[in-house]
């Protein structure tokens, strides 16, 4: 057991992950050839790690949400929570306004810049057309999007065609309801479901910190791969908009650790500590599903939260409060608009707030491009020419992911401990 904490210990440890990203970094920009046959350790790992999302989210939500009726307030909570996603949403999307006003990153860009731009998006011509095709093609079949429809989409007529398509938001709003259902049973009609689900949960649990142990490989390999495929080149073309999402990123890690310190009750180095796990599995994987079992530890374990309502929110929050691509979504439109030298006045901003909500929403499960280019959902409102510039986001998603990823994680993670009770001192 101590030699197993040992190696969990190193494995996630601040300098273990920085090596990694420095050699990654190296081996990636000398060594293309090599890195870049690196990247199906990348594959590999988030694969294994998706394949335990489905079963632990399900056996959570199901299995806390019988727990918390038997126990009373589901009610109560349920209302925390709504107030807490809304509060979330006005101070993400604010904060979004607020970092892309001051910093500017569209404006005032050097002659160079604007060669560079004007070369990565020739370079990309004959693909740039794939991409129009692939952005609007959707749209072409469903012009309209109502609220109907849109509540269609998420209700899963058949859960089994969910699961293996690992739609995640249909199989929580399955855990939801389902879970409600086994609420209303008596327990020693539903004690043996229960059992049995914990039974998984607690196997995912297993799986997930055997996975831990090889991250400094994993994330040596994954940095190794990015950089041999897209350079350096697009980081230097697009390098105020990075730094404007890094300080939105900073700003909101240090809002989200000051509001679980607070909460906890602890010091802050232990709630440094704690959260290291989740954060270092954020930088890795870039997958927010995969790290909720590490969420629900630190917040449940580390830092003594009510575990019931820990395993209910994480997920829920996870699926549906996506502040990380909304955070993105609002720095990327203002960038735009900047770029092409339009104006936004108040009325406007509140658009690009509302948009970026609804952009978020609609993320649910989607990575990579197809997170980017729902950018073109809030430039739309604005009538913004956002796929001109979509190959340059394209281009530098890779780091860009890893940020909306941490915000994700680290942000739920407080919301979470905002709904939660205060832990109890010992």
């Amino acid at each position: 057991m101590d030699n197993r904490s040992a190696i969990e210990r190193r494995s996630s440890s601040p300098w273990a992950v920085v090596i990694s990203v420095v050699a990654g970094v190296i081996v990636g920009m000398y060594f293309h050839g090599f890195a870049a046959s690196l990247g199906v350790v990348g594959d590999v790992y988030v694969d294994l790690l998706k394949m335990i999302i489905l079963p632990f989210m399900l056996s959570a939500v199901i299995f806390s949400l019988n727990r918390l009726f038997q126990e009373g307030g589901a009610g109560r909570t349920l209302q925390r929570v709504v107030s807490a996603f809304l509060l979330s949403l006005v101070v993400v999307t604010t904060l979004g306004v607020i970092t892309a006003a001051v910093v500017q990153p569209g404006k005032n860009l050097s002659v160079e810049t604007k060669k560079t731009f004007g070369q990565i998006v020739g370079d990309d011509a004959g693909s740039a057309n794939e991409v129009n095709m692939s952005l609007f093609e959707p749209e072409a079949k469903k012009p309209t999007a109502t609220v109907s429809s849109r509540l269609l989409e998420l209700i899963p007529s058949n859960i089994f065609a969910a699961l293996a398509n690992g739609d995640t938001l249909k199989t929580l709003i399955f855990a939801l309801l389902f879970g409600f259902s086994v609420g209303q049973i008596p327990n020693r009609i539903s004690g043996s479901l229960t059992q049995a689900l914990e039974t998984v949960y607690q196997a995912c649990q297993t799986l997930t910190r055997w996975l831990n142990y090889p991250l400094p490989i994993v994330l040596f390999a994954m940095t190794a791969a990015q950089i041999s495929t897209t350079g350096v080149k697009p980081l230097e073309a697009m390098l105020k908009f990075v730094i404007a999402l890094a300080i939105g990123t900073i700003v909101s890690l240090s809002l989200a650790v000051f509001a679980i310190w607070r909460r906890s009750g602890m010091t802050l180095p232990a709630v440094l500590m704690a959260l290291k796990q989740p954060f270092v599995m954020a930088l890795a994987t870039r997958s927010s599903a995969a790290c909720m079992p590490s969420m629900i530890f630190s917040l449940a374990d580390r830092l003594r939260f009510s575990r019931t309502q820990v395993e209910l929110i994480v997920p829920l929050s996870i699926s549906l409060l996506r502040i990380g691509p909304i955070l993105y979504y609002v720095i990327a439109t203002m960038f735009i608009a900047q770029l092409y030298g339009h104006s936004l006045d108040v009325t406007e901003i509140l658009v690009v707030m509302l948009s970026s909500m609804l952009a978020g929403f609609a993320s649910s499960g989607m990575t990579g491009f197809i997170t980017v280019s729902l950018t073109g959902l809030t430039c739309s409102y604005l009538g913004l020419p956002f796929e001109a510039a979509l190959v340059l986001f394209v281009a530098i998603d890779p780091i860009c992911d890893v940020m909306r990823t941490v915000i994700l994680v680290m942000g739920n993670s407080a919301v979470v401990a905002m709904v939660c009770p205060k832990p109890l001192k010992i």
